[in-house]
């Protein structure tokens, strides 16, 4: 016999409000009523693409959470968290038959977005979508702080570590690219997090030592009075102590470690070459972001969305109407916290029946 799933209504609503909070804090950092187009290059914001209006085998785009809503309604939409320094590509000659509602004035193509598989729907090493309709295995999935792409995590050549929604992630490919990050791992990343489980193939095993053009210059630290000769780069410090990491896997980074990394004007050259300049921006993490759309939450709280849709009404209609809904909330929510405290009571779902 098939077994029946019980579920308490204990765990309907917490399941109902940390999907409440989850949206509320991704999507409340965004404007979901005007295009952000006319902002620019949005430090951080909420993206999707249109698998509709830009398939795969054409030309990536993204669009913002307002014309999500306005533009593209019931089109097949990737939802994509959120990218930084993003500019709105809706209704721009990457869109061939569709025309912005929010702000059809805009330039063919912004220039300085950055895309990926994402934009097709497709994350991780492994190239797949996500949900994977073939992939049994429940695995959550990690976003790198560097190249923004989602990754399995068993796809990360690393053991993951508890508290992550709490950490940073810089995926191994991005590591590699960027060879002076692995000396700030040694010294900076979580405990225990980089566990190699592949042997090392190939490729410079000294990448952890800079090369000529790599060599830190002496600067003076502004925060001290010592000479030239006396002052030193942070990360030329931490590269002399010899601390080695093994260069293999995922790097995981606890919170403010950004804050550690060192500011000379030397450090602060080779960061933007790199396009890694933001890595000096506490306010650029995704829990910064989350925490602002938490906070804008909090300040619209006591407004309810109903009043939105009384505003054609005459004032009798609008206090029955009001009147009705309140007392309804207040029904409803008494009796399911009444069932729900005590945390015993709870309702079947029978997975064999058809309804």
């Amino acid at each position: 016999m098939c077994e029946e799933q019980t579920v308490s209504l204990v765990d309907v609503l917490e399941e109902d409000e940390e999907l409440e909070e989850e949206a509320s804090a991704v999507l409340a950092g965004s404007d979901s009523d005007h295009c952000s187009y006319p902002q620019g290059y949005v430090k951080r914001q909420a993206l999707y693409a249109c698998n509709t209006c830009t398939p795969k085998g054409g030309e990536a785009a993204g669009v913002c959470l307002a014309c999500s809503y306005k533009c593209h309604e019931g089109h097949d939409l990737f939802e994509l968290y959120t990218k930084r320094n993003f500019r709105c590509d809706c209704g721009n000659r990457k869109f061939t038959e569709l025309q912005c509602k929010l702000f059809p004035d805009k330039d063919e193509v912004n220039s300085l977005n950055k895309y990926s598989h994402n934009f097709f729907g497709i994350y991780c090493t492994c190239s797949r979508p996500y949900p994977d309709p073939d992939d049994q295995v429940e695995d959550e999935m990690i976003q790198c702080v560097v190249c923004e792409d989602w990754l399995h995590g068993r796809h990360l050549g690393c053991v993951v570590p508890d508290c992550v929604e709490l950490q940073e992630m810089i995926c191994e490919s991005c590591m590699n690219k960027n060879p002076f990050l692995w000396t700030y791992a040694a010294h900076l990343a979580v405990p225990g997090a980089a566990v190699p489980v592949k042997e090392e193939t190939g490729g410079d095993s000294n990448t952890d030592v800079p090369n000529k053009e790599e060599q830190v210059d002496d600067v003076i630290e502004p925060s001290c009075k010592r000479s030239r000769e006396e002052s030193s780069c942070r990360l030329k410090e931490l590269q002399e102590t010899g601390q080695k990491r093994v260069q293999s896997g995922a790097v995981f980074w606890p919170s403010a470690w950004r804050s550690k990394l060192c500011s000379c004007s030397t450090c602060q050259e080779r960061l933007s070459e790199a396009d890694l300049s933001f890595l000096f921006d506490e306010s650029d993490t995704v829990l910064a972001y989350e925490k602002k759309g938490k906070n804008n939450e909090q300040k619209e709280q006591g407004h309810d969305p109903l009043m939105s849709a009384l505003d054609n009404l005459n004032r009798v209609q609008q206090l029955e109407i009001i009147h009705g809904y309140n007392d309804m909330k207040t029904e409803l929510k008494d009796f399911l916290q009444r069932f729900a405290s005590e945390g015993k009571v709870g309702f079947t779902l029978d997975m064999t029946s058809d309804l």
